[in-house]
């Protein structure tokens, strides 16, 4: 039986799924298909179709390239990223 991942692993998927809804709804409102932001960026469309799905984890300077590429500010990107009932530790 497989063991269970340590809990930063699922939050990392949550993170990269939200990600990648937040560049597919961008893509669709500047009517792009995935065939062309993945020209503009230099990837395969079936590379964008893996970012947009959260299976693939996309990188910081990539996900800076897919900002400007779709004309948003990177700051964007991270609104509604639900937040987590991490215990708060307390200050040192």
């Amino acid at each position: 039986m497989k063991k269970p991942g340590p809990r930063s692993a699922k939050r990392s998927r949550q993170i990269e799924k939200h990600f990648g809804h937040q560049m597919r709804d961008r893509r669709l409102v500047v009517d792009m298909s995935q065939s062309k932001l993945g020209q503009e960026l230099g990837i395969s469309f079936q590379q964008v179709q893996k970012y947009e799905k959260g299976i693939n984890r996309i990188s910081a300077a990539r996900l800076y390239e897919v900002c400007l590429v779709l004309d948003i500010p990177i700051a964007s990107m991270f609104e509604g990223i639900p937040r987590t009932d991490r215990k708060k530790k307390p200050p040192v």
